[in-house]
C-alpha cells in the first residue's frame, strides 16, 4: 500500500503489562483462492462449490506444497466464475472499513480474558461482512454500521482489501516450516458450511463466493461428521497452528461461516540469535521476571503520541510491517483507543527512520480459550443479530425457524522470534434456529365435546361434563 493509505490491521497483540510480555478429510476441499486454481474433472453430490477469488477455498485434503499450487479437491469441482478484483483507489469506503476494523480490534482486546491476547480484527470484519450478506432490516443496518460501510461499497472495500493482499498468497503450511519464506506469505480462506436441514439462498451463496472466495459444503452440523468437516478445514487453513474448530455441534446449528488468515513473514532486518538472552521484564504487579529477549540496533521508524511510543519493524519487501507499541509506565496496553492507534500509524508512516536500540522479548502466544465474539458484536452496536426473536437473517435461506447468530468465536496464535513472525487466526460464526416447531396435530373443538377433571394418580373422576352448546 502507499504510505498515505490507511493500514488494515491484520493482527493486533496486546500484552497486559507495562511492556510487552515475552515468553521463552474426507469431503473437504482446498485451493489457493487468491491465485485461483481449477480442477474440472470431478463432481461430488450434495456439494456446491463457489467461485474462487482472493481467499482460499479449501477443506480436508493433502497440504499444498509451495511448488504445487494444484488443489487436492478429493473429487470436488471448482467453479470457473472469474473472481472479483478491485484497486484500493476504486473502493470509496475502504478508509471507513479500515477505521471500523481498528475499532473492532480495540473492542475485541477489551473483551479478551487472560494476560496475553492476540486477535485478528480483519478476519472478524470479513466474517461479519459474510454474515451481512444474509441479513436484512435492522439486523443488516447494525452489522454494516460495525463494518463501516453498506451495500456495494462494503463489498467493494472488502474486495479491494483482500485484493491488496493477493500478491502474498501462498501455502499456509509455510507457517510451520523451519525457515520463514523470503517473501512474506499471507494466506486468506473462507468457507460456508450448510446443514442438511437448511435450503440456502443461491444469491447468498453467490455473494460469499464472489466477494470472499468462500467454498461451500453440506453436512450434518449436529453430528461428529459435521465437527470433522469444521476441524479439518481449520487445521488446514491455519497451517496447523490451530488444530480444531471452536464451534460446538448442536441440532439447532444450521450454518457456519469460517474465515482464516495466516501470516509467515521474515524481518527485513532479522535479530542476531547470539544477542538473545534472558533480560528483566516488569509485570503489571511490579514484580520483575527474566524472559528471553532479542536485541539489535538499527534504523527504524519511531513515533510517540501522548506518551505511547511505537517502533515499526518492516518485513522483507517493506509491504508488511509490525508496530510494537509501548504505553506509558503503569498504563494497561488494552486501554489504547482506535483514535490513538490511528494517530500512531499516521506518525509512523510519516516518520523518517532513525537509529533505535531495540529490545524485544521472544513470543509464543497461544491463548488457552477461544475468544467469544458475541459480547463484542453487541458492544460494537449490533445486538439484534444475537436476538432469536428479532434477528433477521432470512437472506441466508429457507428454514422453518427464525435464524440468529448463536455462536461466534475466534482463535489466534502469534509467534515472534529473531527471524520474523508466524501468526494464524480463525473466525467462526454459527447460525442457529430458534427452535423448530413440532408439527402440530390439528384438533378443533367445534362440535359437542366432553370434559373430565380427575385425580391424576388414581384417575378418579372429580368432574365430568358434556358440552353441547358452549354459548354463555
Amino acid at each position: 500500500m502507499a504510505s498515505d493509505t490507511p493500514q488494515w490491521p491484520l493482527f493486533r497483540t496486546i500484552f497486559r503489562h507495562h511492556q510487552p510480555y515475552w515468553g521463552g478429510a474426507p469431503v473437504e476441499w482446498y485451493g489457493t483462492g487468491m491465485l485461483p486454481a481449477r480442477n474440472r474433472g470431478f463432481r461430488a453430490p450434495n456439494v456446491v462449490v463457489g467461485a474462487l477469488i482472493f481467499s482460499a477455498l479449501f477443506g480436508a485434503c493433502a497440504e499444498l506444497s509451495a511448488h504445487d499450487p494444484t488443489p487436492q479437491n478429493m473429487g470436488i469441482e471448482i467453479a470457473d466464475t472469474a473472481p472479483r478484483t478491485l484497486a484500493e483507489t476504486d473502493a470509496v469506503a475502504l478508509a471507513s472499513v479500515v477505521k471500523a476494523t481498528r475499532a473492532a480490534g480495540v473492542a475485541m482486546i477489551k473483551d479478551s480474558p487472560g494476560e496475553n491476547v492476540i486477535v485478528s480484527p480483519s478476519s472478524f470484519v470479513v466474517a461479519l461482512s459474510m454474515l451481512s450478506e444474509g441479513a436484512k432490516g435492522q439486523t443488516l443496518t447494525e452489522l454494516e454500521s460495525v463494518i463501516g460501510a453498506s451495500g456495494e461499497q462494503r463489498r467493494d472495500a472488502l474486495v479491494a482489501l483482500r485484493s491488496a493482499l493477493a500478491p502474498f498468497e501462498g501455502d499456509p503450511a509455510l507457517v510451520k516450516a523451519k525457515k520463514l519464506p523470503q517473501t512474506p506469505m499471507v494466506h486468506l480462506a473462507s468457507q460456508v458450511i450448510v446443514d442438511d436441514n437448511l435450503e440456502a439462498n443461491p444469491s447468498f451463496l453467490s455473494a460469499l463466493s464472489q466477494v470472499y472466495g468462500a467454498g461451500l459444503q453440506h453436512t450434518d452440523l449436529g453430528s461428529s461428521a459435521g465437527k470433522h468437516v469444521l476441524d479439518t478445514w481449520v487445521k488446514q487453513n491455519s497451517g496447523g497452528l490451530i488444530q480444531k474448530s471452536a464451534i460446538e455441534p448442536q441440532p439447532e446449528l444450521l450454518l457456519v461461516l469460517q474465515d482464516a488468515i495466516v501470516l509467515a513473514a521474515k524481518w527485513a532486518q532479522p535479530f542476531a540469535t547470539y544477542a538473545t538472552a534472558d533480560r528483566p521484564f516488569t509485570l503489571a504487579t511490579g514484580k520483575e521476571v527474566d524472559t528471553p529477549t532479542m536485541q539489535q540496533m538499527a534504523q527504524f521508524a519511531f513515533a510517540e503520541v501522548k506518551g505511547w511510543q511505537a517502533v515499526r519493524l518492516p518485513y522483507t519487501g517493506a509491504e508488511l510491517h509490525a508496530d510494537f507499541i509501548l504505553p506509558p509506565l503503569g498504563t494497561d496496553p488494552a486501554t489504547a483507543t482506535a483514535k490513538l492507534l490511528s494517530d500512531l500509524n499516521t506518525a509512523l508512516t510519516k516518520a523518517k527512520p532513525e537509529m533505535v536500540s531495540l529490545s524485544v522479548p521472544v513470543l509464543d502466544i497461544k491463548p488457552e480459550m477461544p475468544l467469544d465474539l458475541l459480547s463484542t458484536i453487541a458492544s460494537l452496536g449490533a445486538p439484534t443479530v444475537l436476538d432469536k426473536a428479532k434477528a433477521d437473517l432470512s437472506g441466508i435461506g429457507t428454514s422453518a425457524e427464525r435464524l440468529f447468530l448463536g455462536q461466534g468465536v475466534q482463535q489466534a496464535i502469534l509467534q515472534v522470534d529473531e527471524e520474523g513472525t508466524r501468526a494464524a487466526a480463525v473466525t467462526e460464526f454459527g447460525v442457529v434456529g430458534s427452535g423448530a416447531p413440532v408439527p402440530a396435530r390439528e384438533v378443533n373443538f367445534d362440535r359437542p365435546f366432553a370434559i373430565v377433571v380427575a385425580h391424576t394418580d388414581t384417575s378418579w373422576p372429580l368432574f365430568q361434563a358434556a358440552i353441547r352448546d358452549p354459548r354463555p
